[in-house]
């Protein structure tokens, strides 16, 4: 007779264990304890986290601002639940116009799950940001996102130069962290406490698997770690509304986050009734396999990417093969690309529904320009300048420095000579006002002048509108109209990623040097009506560039 009331105590075990599991309510604020180590606040106000003690120690917070959606937002309302089922949870509500923020917890996990609804430009940008103490984790003064005391600005506000002369700025993110594909989270670690914000898998996201954006800033007045969603700069792809998350800000006691948290890996079936806005199960989605393709360059990587106006996703291929599967997919028609690094080889449309794979058979690209034999090639066509100076090895310096910095090679190497210079001394970036008119020199063979050529100049992204026209010996060509690119800053705040474009120029035999002995000079100019001075001149970042 004793039996269900011991099956009764047992079910509420997890609440016996921690009489500190639960919330409540100061006034100002909903104190939420995780039964663990974890103790944080959540402004009644606004939705603000304003308290966050881990271990005993407070980690939020500085110069009175507070981690936060967006830039925080205005008067909210502020609602809080508490379940037992499917599992001891505690879900923070927090609407603001048409934005809905979720903050919830699970009960003994060091872990806040954050999801964010946003329906339209009522609210600017579309992050979270995390707002940590200064001087609590760790620093290296070599590191890309610290900054030196003293340091000065060189490019609006956030770009400065240290005052060993390195530049810094929180768009740099250095070796740790580059493309959203690259990276599961973005923290440091103490060595005894670990502090963790792990990405959401950016389905809602804009700028595809190879988008840089900052995921970090450092000061001697605090330090930040950020969720970006949607960001303007450089930023190719329109804004898609919805629900993004989760993301998950996670303390340890020194470890690295728990990968079961990683977005490619976790089970988020408990969410399924938590009625979140916009939330799609498991159970709603498909996926996509493919075969394999043919004809895969070596030494690249290969990645299968599907968007469109509401969501995007991505899988890497297998090296060998070109095997790959996109997971987790919401049913609809989606374009496939597929990358030769960053360079789109192929595209199609296909159809994705609930359930069941979308099988597809093996892929031949059919628009990768290296397959053009040409007479001679500077770089190859992989959508980014790597090989070319400065972008010699990854992680490619300019996308952790500002192009002036000293630890640069000079922008401006001297002229390149076909078959002697090596592409590493030729410019990945080009501006009208830095290292404009670079020369190329190239020879013929007699049977090669004898007819029209093509000279193709292919970038990754351009600023202020900046695109290339070439002379080759007397002969110049007509002027090309921009490309569309972002609209704001990119080649100075760590990215070259843009909208991959190539310039064709159809170069007359008589154009060419009738002495084949003698050396052809291909001049290259960057125009624009846009722009300012210096780094904010027009200017490309250049893919590869050959003649045919």
């Amino acid at each position: 007779m004793y039996l269900l009331p011991l099956l009764f105590v047992l079910a509420l075990r997890p609440l016996l264990v921690s009489a500190g599991w639960g919330y409540t309510d100061d006034g100002s604020n909903y104190v939420i304890d995780v039964g663990s180590k974890l103790v944080f606040k959540v402004s009644k106000n606004n939705g603000d986290i304003n308290s966050i003690v881990y271990g005993g120690t407070e980690y939020q917070g500085y110069s009175g601002k507070h981690s936060h959606v967006e830039s925080g937002l205005g008067k909210s309302t502020v609602t809080i639940t508490s379940y037992t089922s499917p599992a001891y949870l505690i879900k923070v509500t927090v609407t603001y116009g048409t934005l809905v923020h979720y903050i919830v917890v699970r009960y003994g996990q060091n872990d806040i799950y954050l999801l964010t609804n946003k329906g339209d430009t009522s609210v600017a940008a579309s992050r979270f940001i995390l707002r940590l103490k200064a001087n609590i984790l760790p620093h290296d003064s070599s590191m890309s996102d610290f900054y030196d005391e003293g340091s000065a600005t060189i490019e609006a506000s956030d770009v400065v130069r240290n005052s060993r002369g390195d530049t810094k700025s929180k768009h740099y993110q250095g070796s740790n962290y580059g493309r959203v594909m690259d990276f599961d989270y973005v923290g440091k670690t103490t060595g005894s406490v670990g502090v963790w914000l792990i990405r959401s898998n950016h389905e809602k996201a804009s700028g595809g698997p190879f988008f840089r954006s900052l995921v970090r800033r450092c000061a001697s007045d605090g330090e930040d770690l950020y969720e970006i969603l949607f960001y303007s700069m450089g930023h190719t792809d329109p804004e898609r509304w919805g629900l993004q998350g989760p993301y998950i800000l996670s303390f340890t006691d020194g470890d690295t986050p728990k990968t079961a948290l990683f977005a490619r890996n976790a089970n988020w079936s408990w969410f399924d009734t938590l009625g979140i806005k916009g939330w799609v199960a498991d159970s709603a989605r498909g996926y996509v396999t493919g075969a394999g393709i043919v004809n895969m360059k070596p030494g690249y990587t290969y990645t299968a990417a599907l968007s469109n106006p509401d969501y995007q996703y991505w899988g890497v291929a297998a090296s060998g093969g070109g095997a790959y599967s996109i997971k987790r997919v919401v049913p609809g028609t989606y374009k496939l690309t597929v990358y030769k690094e960053e360079y789109e080889v192929y595209t199609t449309s296909i159809t994705v529904t609930a359930g069941s794979a979308t099988s597809l058979s093996t892929i031949t690209p059919d628009s990768d320009p290296s397959d053009v034999k040409a007479i001679w090639r500077i770089g190859d066509w992989d959508g980014t300048p790597g090989g070319f100076l400065n972008f010699e090895s990854t992680p490619y310096k300019p996308t952790y420095m500002h192009p002036s910095d000293p630890r640069l090679s000079s922008w401006d190497p001297g002229d390149f000579t076909v078959g002697k210079t090596a592409a590493s001394d030729f410019p990945g970036y080009m501006w009208k006002d830095v290292n404009n008119g670079h020369l190329v020199y190239f020879k013929l063979t007699a049977a090669q002048i004898t007819s029209e050529k093509t000279i193709r100049i292919g970038i990754t992204e351009a600023f202020a509108n900046g695109r290339p026209t070439i002379s080759v010996n007397g002969w110049t060509s007509p002027l090309p109209s921009a490309s569309t690119q972002g609209g704001t800053r990119s080649l100075t705040v760590g990215t070259y990623r843009g909208n991959n474009h190539i310039y064709s120029f159809s170069v007359p035999a008589s154009a060419f040097l009738t002495d084949v002995a003698q050396w052809n000079i291909l001049k290259i100019t960057i125009i624009s009506g846009s722009g300012t001075a210096g780094y904010l001149s027009a200017g490309i970042s250049i893919d590869c560039m050959d003649l045919y």
